[in-house]
């Protein structure tokens, strides 16, 4: 199948668009921004590039400028609005195979690639000016586009090739577990095994034995022998997710692991020598645990080479709908669903959300919308209700919000017109829920 570079910063638009090309036989890699598309091109050929004109970072011609004169003989396309016309028309003269003005028809659009793909005077692909790199990304790392996620994805990409151990910082919900397998991912150790250690799930009594070992017999209910976490990743990463859960005692006992790089099995007089590297989660402030004496301050040095701090998704509002699409591909493949995107009013009320429960949140909510949709588009009536308790109120008591109707309807929906449940839902007086119906000419 022709490979195309879609290069568009409206992600919404652009994932609608790839999905529309990828039913059509295209494969389709999609860059969201000029810096994306001169990195993809040095690690992928491509058939055919089909760039908008405005772009975060550049403007199309600028761009395609620089890939024409790199590789002369791969089409170039651009999508521009239609005051920009002009300009598409001078970009034609200096290389452009052709343009398509927004909004444009499907039809018209694989009617253009097909006759710039045709008019092509070389069918073959791009010429690699390098070799593709085997990727390092994990499938569940995802790039953000906003000024948060690149610092985090130049963070990930400068301590990986390291020994360091490294401390990630940020709420739950973040996706510091992702982070961690990126980083073992793009480390030297990406061959051996990554094994992540919930230290909040683990009763302090058998710590030692879950991260070092036992022997059977050891204690009462070791009926055989116990490789721990940090035998079982030799030559690998241990990942200690929510490390301030681990009682003083434990902490001794990993801070003694980490210093002589051995460990002893519990019930056994034998050292063994370990070859891990150490990555660390929190959601707490580990440096006010050490003033306050519940974590020891030589095991915070010793975990903290490097910090990484996961950002909030409020924090990251660019790449709210990167990551929205992102869940929704998986949901489509975990449901075998193919709802292509969400409603502008779904993108809308996802703005203005403020998504507590941060990446998890977002991707639950995603899933379950996907698994209720039964069209192309998520729409708002599939959202939980709470989600427009959340946004309505947040002027405090039921003011007139943009959202009120939609969470009225929704409530309405959700009881099968059950007056009573819904004012339960919306947590109002059924009295106020009349008045509100009358007041949108509801009833």
């Amino acid at each position: 199948m022709p490979k195309i570079l879609l290069i568009e910063d409206d992600i919404s638009f652009c994932k609608l668009l790839e999905k529309f090309l990828t039913k059509n036989n295209y494969t389709v890699t999609t860059s969201f921004s000029a810096a994306e598309a001169r990195s993809a091109v040095k690690k992928e050929s491509f058939d055919l590039v089909l760039t908008d004109l405005r772009l975060p970072d550049d403007d199309g011609i600028g761009l395609m400028t620089e890939i024409k004169a790199t590789f002369p003989d791969v089409p170039v396309i651009l999508m521009t609005g239609y005051s920009d016309v002009n300009t598409a028309v001078k970009a034609i003269k200096n290389g452009a195979s052709d343009y398509i003005s927004k909004p444009f028809n499907p039809d018209e659009v694989l009617i253009v690639i097909t006759n710039a793909l045709k008019s092509s005077s070389v069918a073959t692909t791009i010429e690699k000016k390098i070799p593709k790199p085997k990727s390092n990304s994990d499938e569940e790392y995802v790039k953000g586009i906003s000024k948060a996620s690149v610092k985090l994805a130049e963070y990930i990409k400068l301590v990986s090739p390291t020994d360091m151990s490294v401390l990630i910082i940020g709420e739950s919900g973040t996706g510091k577990e992702i982070i961690a397998k990126s980083i073992h991912k793009q480390s030297l150790r990406k061959d051996n095994n990554f094994i992540a250690v919930d230290c909040g799930a683990i009763p302090k009594e058998l710590a030692a034995s879950e991260f070092f070992g036992h022997l059977k017999g050891s204690f009462t209910g070791a009926i055989s022998d116990k490789i721990g976490y940090f035998e079982a990743a030799n030559g690998g990463t241990v990942f200690l997710d929510e490390i301030g859960n681990l009682s003083y005692e434990n902490q001794i006992q990993l801070l003694r692991a980490l210093q002589e790089r051995k460990i002893k099995p519990v019930g056994s007089n034998k050292e063994i020598k370990v070859d891990i590297r150490i990555l660390t989660a929190t959601n707490e402030d580990l440096r006010e645990a050490v003033k306050n004496g519940d974590f020891r301050e030589d095991l915070y040095h010793r975990i903290n080479e490097f910090s990484i701090h996961s950002p909030a998704l409020s924090e990251r509002e660019e790449d709210l709908m990167v990551f929205a699409e992102f869940f929704l591909q998986k949901a489509n493949d975990q449901l075998n669903k193919d709802v292509l995107g969400f409603s502008t009013e779904v993108v809308a009320i996802f703005q203005k959300y403020p998504w507590p429960g941060n990446l998890r949140e977002l991707q639950n909510c995603v899933k379950r919308a996907t698994l209720l949709t039964q069209t192309d588009f998520i729409e708002s009536n599939v959202l939980p209700v709470e989600f427009f308790q959340k946004t309505a109120s947040t002027n405090g008591d039921f003011s007139l919000s943009v959202n009120e109707k939609e969470a009225i309807l929704n409530a309405l929906d959700r009881t099968n017109n059950n007056k009573s449940e819904a004012a339960k839902l919306l947590k109002i007086t059924r009295k106020t829920l009349y008045n509100k119906l009358k007041l949108y000419d509801l009833n």
